[in-house]
């Protein structure tokens, strides 16, 4: 939704900051574990992305929740989010649309992607986080 990032910075032997290494939720939770190949390979992400929800006055009623796996390893498990992930900032929720597209960046270095499926979950899977009113 073009402010919850999951990282995908090269993870293979890169010293870096543990949330802001591959599979880390940016700038707060570092991943499960480095499951990164070596670079230059074909690197594989499974994200599960919750929205998260808003009353009317825009409070927030429920946070976005994540989960990924990278390279078929869970890296983030139901991780419920701090709100919009900005570098050296400590992360809040502000009320926006329930729906915005994906975005994709880099970091100045040689990036590709491929075979990119966006598919809404059903209100059944994440039933079990919300009220009556599917809020």
């Amino acid at each position: 939704m073009q402010r919850y990032e999951v990282q995908i910075l090269d993870g293979s032997q890169n010293p870096t900051y543990a949330d802001g290494t591959v599979g880390a939720v940016y700038g707060w939770k570092p991943p499960l574990v480095n499951a990164a190949r070596k670079p230059g390979e074909w690197q594989t992400y499974d994200i599960v992305f919750e929205r998260p929800r808003f009353a009317a006055d825009g409070s927030l009623v429920r946070p976005a929740y994540v989960t990924a796996l990278l390279n078929g390893v869970l890296v983030q498990n139901h991780q419920a989010m701090l709100g919009t992930t900005i570098w050296r900032k400590v992360a809040s929720y502000t009320a926006h649309a329930d729906a915005a597209p994906i975005q994709l960046q880099d970091h100045d270095s040689p990036v590709s992607f491929r075979n990119i499926w966006v598919r809404p979950l059903p209100a059944a899977a994440i039933a079990q986080d919300l009220g009556k009113d599917g809020k």
